[in-house]
């Protein structure tokens, strides 16, 4: 099994930015480091834990060991991050990039690296999809149109998935961070230099606390995947909110078309009901109307004049009964009595009761 045991192609990188390459077995590495072989697995899919001195880090298709002298990139190859590794990852940790914690040991410099690599990853994912369904949304939402285009709703579903996606790895990060912060012991483990050089340990017992210039680390990027959890979640409001109004638009537009469909009826029902006298007339019988020369023009005017009254009463019928209610009547003393607080409280729970109607009613008022 020791001769079929898989090889990781590894990038070394040290406290000066120095990078080496090379590979070796599994077997090998986590010997050499000291580590189990079940450590070297990856179960999930992220994770931060230490084991024996060592700090196992996965973000994803990013898999890290960090110890207090150097870090190794596992299967650097097949992340496409030559730029990243090579020119802006080397530079932090050799303490010439942005980082805060530049002064610290060398694990924070690592950890901080990569976990701003992994949120501005995330940043980035956000900014791709934000405009795309902000434009998309906006033409879905224009009142005049009175059909829907396939293609839009087509890119929305597949900007919604990738937006649930995202809100999915933003969780993760965030249950990833928490469950260290949660724990003292783990954020204690993660000081690797405090316990294996001798002056550092001197300088945290002097008055700089590791452990807490790591919860304060850790902290930071856990508000920052916690701000890009917020925007992502108001993203999606904003869509099930165009949503409803998108739906509310063609049910209104429906309804117009129903209304107009129902008064054409109407009127055709009202020639009907008053075309029977014009029926009878044409009929082969005989009387003695027929000879006089204005019955025509008496009987067509009745037609209509009775046309126009049947349809005019319908009308009148109609409107009375797709008219919203009426609000219930408030007695004055209910009102004057009522503190201002409770008014307060009564006008939110109403705004809570209308938004809370069937779209069914809200097209119908």
């Amino acid at each position: 099994l020791a001769s079929v045991s898989p090889v990781f192609a590894v990038m070394k990188l040290d406290k000066e930015g120095n990078t080496t390459y090379f590979e070796k077995k599994k077997t090998e590495l986590y010997q050499e480091l000291g580590l189990q072989a079940r450590d070297l697995r990856f179960q999930h899919l992220m994770s931060i834990a230490t084991r024996n001195n060592r700090i196992i880090m996965r973000m994803e298709f990013l898999k890290a060991v960090i110890t207090p002298e150097f870090l190794l990139i596992l299967d650097y190859r097949n992340l496409n991050l030559e730029h990243w590794l090579t020119k802006e990852l080397a530079s932090q940790l050799a303490g010439e990039g942005q980082l805060v914690t530049y002064s610290l040991p060398f694990e924070f410099r690592a950890i901080e690296a990569i976990l701003q690599y992994w949120i501005s990853k995330l940043q980035g994912r956000l900014n791709t999809l934000q405009p795309q369904i902000l434009e998309t949304l906006e033409a879905l939402v224009d009142p005049k149109l009175l059909s829907v285009d396939r293609s839009k709703l087509h890119i929305l579903l597949q900007n919604g998935k990738s937006l649930s996606e995202l809100e999915t790895d933003l969780k993760v990060f965030k249950e990833t961070i928490l469950e260290i912060l949660d724990e003292e012991e783990l954020i204690e483990e993660l000081c690797l230099s405090k316990w294996t050089d001798p002056q550092v340990f001197e300088e945290s017992t002097s008055g700089i606390d590791h452990a807490e210039e790591m919860e304060l680390l850790l902290e930071s990027y856990y508000r920052q995947a916690e701000d890009l959890a917020n925007e992502a979640r108001e993203l999606r409001v904003l869509i099930d909110d165009s949503e409803s109004i998108a739906f509310i638009n063609l049910d209104s537009h429906r309804n117009v078309m129903m209304r107009l469909n129902l008064q054409l009826t109407m009127g055709t029902f009202s020639l009907s009901l008053f075309g029977l006298i014009g029926v009878a007339f044409g009929m082969n019988l005989e009387s003695s109307l027929e000879e006089d020369p204005r019955i025509f023009w008496l009987v067509t005017g009745i037609m209509f004049l009775g046309s126009g009254l049947i349809w005019r009463r319908l009308l009148s019928f109609l409107g009375q009964h797709l008219e919203p209610p009426l609000p219930p009547h408030v007695p004055a003393v209910l009102r004057k009595s009522q503190p201002a607080a409770g008014r307060v409280e009564m006008k939110n729970n109403l705004k809570a009761e209308t938004f809370g109607l069937s779209r069914s009613t809200l097209t119908n008022q």
